[in-house]
């Protein structure tokens, strides 16, 4: 396999979602012909990729014939005729959705899980389902049963995970926008690897019925998209406003530069100390004793998931189902969820009481925190460890010590890409608000991702592709 730096060339571009739905008002487009493209980039990345898991193309044009028909008769929805992708963890009516593991093929739900209703009932059309992790438990998108998702910027490398394949469907042109889920960066790490948009919501802010659990004081269904922009339109289906009237004064920002014990790796440390050095010129930026605030939490947040994801899957199979279907990976943490004592969890629980108050404490002389949403590049496809600086870890350490903390806590958070530094990898900003800061974070990152990229000569991903 060699390295390919640029996303598929042969896979064609979507437009982003509010030019998509310009178009179709103004029928410059037929919703059919926008939607036919999408199948197409769909099947493409799936073929190149494996960014799909499933592609609906019947569904899918019968929903966009649909469509035609309300913009003939000037009734179309908010949202009518966008093609989205929807991560293989939630459920689609009529769709074939396995969350990813072996143990569900052949699954089509008999009804959509809340947030594709959302969605659906606004006039999106879901295309396909997007690839994940089994069962959303893991940062790389990888699967013996269903092959690699690969990283559409260079693809001996991973697109993260777990909702690696909406990143890599956004990365490379198939789709505007899509769902994801986000238990401890799932939505944010592929965002970051793969150069796009990833938006986690406060905690609850969006329904889980109709996705399978991971870890449910955890998950958080998420949004993925080009930009912000294709991010916030979908978010508007929730109730998500990103209106937002100006400061009388500079906003405040706290900045994270290094959660321990993961160092930066030099050009993520580069490109997060330019695009701060950029952000003090618009905002009041102010450095945080990150030891002090995130301390233990990324041990906590593993001890929860461990255990509520054992308590998922132990109440729904016994342990014959479990070892005959289920992926090694899967039964590993499985067994290792089976080590832990209350008392562990309990421990765990108050240390997230403790962390999540501290978190409080210093937002409340601050509007937002900054950090990198990664302290690292893509890792290679296969790679188990991973080294930057003196320090040695797993990739799952390594990916989700800058993102797990604001699931523990459910603080709303996002990843936007800084500009492309000479075709290298990309490289991701993490924003976090609030709690019920929802729209604001939308609104500023729009804001922060204007004034990052004015004047970049290219940003991720790329806004032009060749066609087959």
């Amino acid at each position: 396999m060699t390295a390919d730096r640029t996303p598929s060339p042969v896979i064609p571009r979507a437009p982003g979602a509010r030019l998509a739905l310009e178009a179709l008002a103004a029928r410059r487009i037929t919703t059919v012909a926008l939607v036919a493209q999408a199948l197409d980039a769909a099947q493409a990345s799936k073929r190149e990729l494996r960014a799909f898991a499933a592609i609906d193309r019947e569904g899918a044009l019968a929903a966009a014939a649909q469509s035609d028909a309300r913009y003939a008769q000037g009734r179309p929805r908010p949202l009518e005729g966008l093609p989205i992708g929807i991560k293989d963890l939630i459920d689609t009516h009529g769709i074939e959705t396995s969350y990813g593991s072996a143990a569900w093929l052949g699954h089509v739900p008999t009804a959509d899980a809340d947030v594709v209703r959302a969605l659906v009932e606004r006039g999106a059309i879901p295309i396909g389902k997007t690839a994940t992790h089994e069962f959303a438990w893991g940062v790389t998108t990888a699967s013996a049963s269903f092959g690699d998702t690969l990283n559409p910027w260079d693809r001996t490398r991973i697109p993260g995970g777990s909702s690696g394949g909406a990143a890599a469907a956004i990365a490379c042109g198939a789709v505007a926008a899509g769902l994801g889920t986000d238990t401890g960066g799932s939505v944010r790490i592929p965002a970051a690897l793969c150069g796009v948009v990833g938006f986690k919501p406060t905690f609850g802010a969006l329904p889980t019925r109709g996705i399978f659990p991971l870890a449910p004081t955890l998950d958080h269904p998420g949004i993925l998209g080009a930009r912000v922009d294709d991010v916030a339109l979908l978010a508007s289906a929730f109730g998500i406003d990103t209106s937002h009237r100006a400061a009388s004064a500079p906003l405040r920002l706290g900045v994270v530069r290094e959660v321990a014990p993961v160092p930066l790796g030099a050009d993520v440390a580069d490109a997060f100390d330019a695009a701060v050095a950029r952000l003090g010129q618009a905002f009041a930026c102010t450095p945080l004793d990150a030891p002090e605030l995130l301390d233990g939490v990324f041990e906590a947040f593993a001890h929860i998931v461990l255990t509520e994801g054992g308590v998922e899957h132990f109440r729904r199979y016994d342990a014959e189902r479990i070892a005959a279907h289920y992926g090694r990976e899967t039964i590993e943490r499985l067994e290792r969820a089976r080590t832990l004592t209350l008392g562990d969890y309990a421990r765990a629980q108050q240390t997230r009481r403790d962390f999540t108050a501290r978190l409080h404490r210093a937002m409340s002389v601050l509007d937002y925190l900054v950090l990198p949403t990664c302290p690292c590049t893509a890792p290679r496809v296969g790679q188990a460890s991973i080294d930057i600086g003196l320090w040695s870890g797993t990739v799952r350490e390594a990916l989700m010590t800058y993102t797990a903390p604001f699931n523990v806590a459910g603080f709303p958070a996002l990843s936007i890409p800084l500009p492309a530094r000479d075709a290298r990898l990309p490289i991701g900003l993490q924003i976090v608000a609030k709690p019920g800061h929802d729209g604001a974070l939308l609104h500023i990152a729009q804001q922060i991702e204007r004034l990052l990229h004015a004047g970049a000569s290219t940003t991720y991903p790329p806004t032009t592709r060749s066609t087959p």
